[in-house]
């Protein structure tokens, strides 16, 4: 039996309100949840396998612990209901990772990874000149030059970035705006992706009827990683924005304007994204400390 997600998710819900009493709240944030990761998937959310719940989980990576373990309990939930209405024969959910305090940092990339990443883009771009290409040059100068979160590098409006205005005002978590930089790189590129988008459009990256979904968006990244010979396990939206932010950070970039750069509402969410070597440190202080000489 298949069903569209739509009526699947307002089943769940009907459900939840009705058997369980759910709290008008938890069946907002269950019906969010669902809503999105269906948007996500393109519509396929009801039919979604399990590898593609794993990358809709690696999605998330960027979320705080607890959106995250709300997302993947949504997820159980609903896949549970399906199961056991008898829409579908399994639960593919059952098996996403439960969220840890304190997770990891994303592993981070090597100015000679990002290197290669690039050139094999500017290969393809050469080799398979055409649409996707545009757009996938777009989408990386954009994620790592100027760390953005996949889910704004999406949903960015089509005037978002008005070349030659070296900056861009994106709207991040909690609906809060921030100005962005945006590369002379990316602009270029930007230039290029807009030549092929509508006046009219209303997405920077169009998909469907929609923009293009995070998932999608990973797994562009991974199938990059992989023609540049890196392992796409270590590649992902993320790490490109952690890659960013360590790398402005060796540069010379103070703690406060990356944390203006990366939209984080506290420092400390900063200084778990971003680290420094301990060589470098090492040479700041011999430098810099007034004791350094004596």
């Amino acid at each position: 039996m298949k069903l569209a997600d739509t009526r699947a998710i307002a089943l769940f819900l009907d459900m939840l309100a009705g058997e369980q009493g759910a709290a008008a709240n938890t069946l907002s944030a269950y019906g969010r949840d669902l809503s999105g990761a269906s948007a996500d998937l393109g519509g396929g959310l009801a039919d979604a396998s399990a590898g593609q719940l794993e990358s809709l989980f690696a999605g998330w990576a960027d979320l705080a612990p607890a959106s995250v373990a709300r997302k993947r309990s949504s997820l159980r939930r609903f896949f549970a209901f399906l199961v056991a209405e008898g829409i579908r024969p399994d639960n593919p959910a059952a098996g996403l990772a439960a969220v840890k305090p304190g997770r990891p940092l994303p592993k981070t990339l090597s100015h000679g990874d990002v290197d290669r990443l690039f050139q094999t883009l500017d290969r393809l771009l050469a080799e398979r000149p055409g649409p996707a290409m545009i757009r996938m040059k777009a989408l990386m100068e954009l994620l790592y030059g100027s760390g953005l979160r996949a889910s704004e590098l999406v949903s960015l409006p089509r005037n978002a970035i008005r070349p030659p205005q070296p900056f861009a005002i994106v709207t991040g978590k909690g609906n809060k705006e921030r100005m962005v930089p945006i590369s002379a790189a990316a602009l270029e590129a930007v230039r290029a992706q807009l030549a092929q988008v509508p006046p009219s459009g209303r997405w920077l990256f169009p998909s469907g009827k929609g923009h293009l979904g995070r998932v999608r968006l990973f797994q562009l990244v991974k199938g990059l990683a992989a023609e540049a010979g890196l392992d796409p396990a270590r590649l992902s939206p993320h790490v490109l924005r952690h890659a960013f932010a360590t790398h402005m950070l060796a540069g010379g970039a103070d703690l406060r304007a990356l944390q203006t750069l990366l939209g984080h509402a506290d420092i400390s969410t900063t200084e778990r994204y971003t680290h420094v070597d301990s060589q470098r440190l090492v040479q700041t202080v011999t430098a810099l400390h007034p004791l350094a000489d004596g």
